[in-house]
């Protein structure tokens, strides 16, 4: 059968339309132009009961989200933000937008934080990301208590986990921050835009001026009015607001998540199970307490050659599978050592290793069981074909 696009995403549901197109009559895209109900705060209200958090803060990416994250803990300039060294080259981005230093740590063949290295570089930390990166969870208890002994704030980068649970708890409402995404490749799907949340109104007062509220356009966010008070006039404004045309859009798809979630889960374990036949594929298993609500199937390649690899990816794609291996390339923003614009970037040779054989296919949540069973099937002729040993001259 021939493949449809993996990277394409569902149809925005028509109730979007019809609220754009109110807005395009009424030109009011600012979300500070009504006194009241405007798109994107309705979006932050809906939100935020949604996550079972007090407050939500809209902006235009998740980027945006965990810029501002950093900001409103008013660390001092080059303060250290413990970081993955596993994750989108946005993060460490963000950390030198807020004029802090990302320090980078070990990630396993999980793709989750080594804590034994977190542990170890945890002293001397202002503040923590943690980074669930492609939808993995790290040890979020253990992280917890290490950072609560030492009363290091931290911050979830939440970009790909919108929609999974760790013991229950809903990822993005364990730290003191959550940051969400709402790029095209995510649940929620708004071409960009993200949101932040918290239970710490003072931190999101701070957050809601720099986003830009700026004179008393905070007035029109049910904070608490006194928290707000205090910050008037005294912060700067980056003017990282998200259009109600954004809001629009990412409203109507908030009822969709949950099935959104289960679907997700049902076609990555399908496909894993069909990809466990093959002893050069290793799909590793969730963490107990760990709910995912993957998009996307990540596995490592076992005992393979650096050319059997690109035999592999290069067989994948002419069947029409994109095989992304987050190490093989010169440019790839999720291989550290491409971060160059960090100072001091360090070498993490276990990160390293992983990357080089820890591959990436995305699964869109609606495709159908035979369109997944057509991806598995690429995948092991591919890797066959990658494998198999070189026929003798003659034979």
């Amino acid at each position: 059968m021939t493949l449809p696009d993996m990277h394409s995403a569902e149809a925005i549901p028509a109730a979007a339309r019809t609220e754009i197109d109110r807005l395009l009559q009424s030109g009011d895209l600012f979300r500070y132009t009504a006194a009241k109900d405007a798109p994107v705060s309705l979006l932050e209200a809906e939100f935020a009961e949604l996550m079972g958090s007090r407050f939500a803060l809209a902006v235009s990416s998740c980027s945006a989200a965990l810029f501002l994250a950093l900001k409103a803990l008013d660390l001092p300039r080059d303060a250290r933000v413990l970081i993955p060294g596993f994750t989108f080259a946005a993060v460490p981005s963000a950390v030198i937008h807020a004029e802090c230093l990302p320090i980078l740590c070990e990630v396993g063949e999980n793709y989750r934080i080594d804590l034994g290295d977190f542990t170890a570089k945890l002293p001397g930390a202002d503040a923590v990301i943690i980074s669930h990166m492609r939808g993995h969870t790290s040890d979020m208890d253990a992280i917890m208590a290490l950072c609560d002994t030492t009363d290091v704030p931290v911050i979830e980068d939440a970009a790909h986990s919108l929609g999974t649970t760790w013991n229950g708890a809903k990822i993005g409402t364990i730290g003191r921050v959550g940051c969400f995404s709402f790029q095209s490749y995510k649940m929620i799907n708004a071409g960009e835009g993200g949101i932040l949340i918290t239970d710490d109104a003072d931190l999101v007062a701070r957050a809601v001026i720099m986003s830009g509220a700026y004179e008393h356009n905070w007035q029109k966010h049910p904070v608490l009015r006194d928290a707000f008070a205090v910050h008037q006039n005294r912060l700067p404004l980056y003017n990282l607001r998200m259009s109600n045309l954004s809001a629009a859009v990412i409203r109507p798809q908030l009822p969709h998540l949950a099935r959104r979630v289960v679907d997700g889960r049902r076609n990555h374990d399908h496909v894993a199970e069909l990809l466990s036949v093959s002893a050069s594929i290793h799909v590793p298993n969730p963490l107990p307490g760990e709910v995912r609500a993957p998009d996307s199937i990540q596995f490592n390649l076992m005992n393979m050659s650096d050319s059997e690899v690109h035999s592999f990816v290069a067989g994948a794609a002419a069947a029409g599978v994109k095989v992304q291996v987050f190490g093989m390339s010169s440019d790839n923003a999720r291989a550290f050592w491409n971060w160059q614009f960090v100072p001091d970037l360090p070498d993490l040779p276990r990160t390293r290793a992983m990357l080089m054989r820890a591959c990436d296919v995305r699964l869109p949540v609606h495709l159908p069981a035979e369109t997944l069973n057509a991806v598995a099937d690429v995948i092991l002729q591919a890797i066959d074909h990658a494998t198999r040993p070189a026929r003798a001259f003659g034979r």
